[in-house]
C-alpha cells in the first residue's frame, strides 16, 4: 500500500508542476476542452455514464472478492505476516 500512496503522491505533484507550466503560458482547461471538441456538459455526461457503469460491476466483483479475502485472512497459517 505504500508504494500506491507514493505513486499516487508522484503523479500529483507531476500534475501541479505540468498544470503551472501550462497556465504560465496561458493554456486554460476550458480551451483545452473546447480544442478536444467537448464541452463541460459532455464531459459531465461521459462522468456520469461512467459511474453508472462502473459502480454496479464494482458492488457486484466486491460480493464476490470480499468473502474470498475474508476466508483467505482467516485461514492463513499462524504467524504469517499481515502485509
Amino acid at each position: 500500500m505504500f508504494s500506491f500512496t507514493r505513486t499516487a503522491v508522484k503523479v500529483l505533484i507531476a500534475s501541479l508542476i505540468v498544470g503551472t507550466i501550462l497556465d504560465h503560458f496561458g493554456i486554460r482547461t476550458d480551451e483545452l476542452i473546447k480544442t478536444a471538441g467537448l464541452s463541460p456538459e459532455r464531459l459531465e455526461e461521459l462522468a456520469r455514464a461512467g459511474v453508472t457503469w462502473a459502480l454496479p460491476n464494482l458492488l457486484l466483483g466486491a460480493l464476490v472478492i470480499v468473502p474470498v479475502w475474508f476466508l483467505f485472512y482467516i485461514f492463513r497459517p499462524p504467524g504469517e505476516s499481515r502485509d
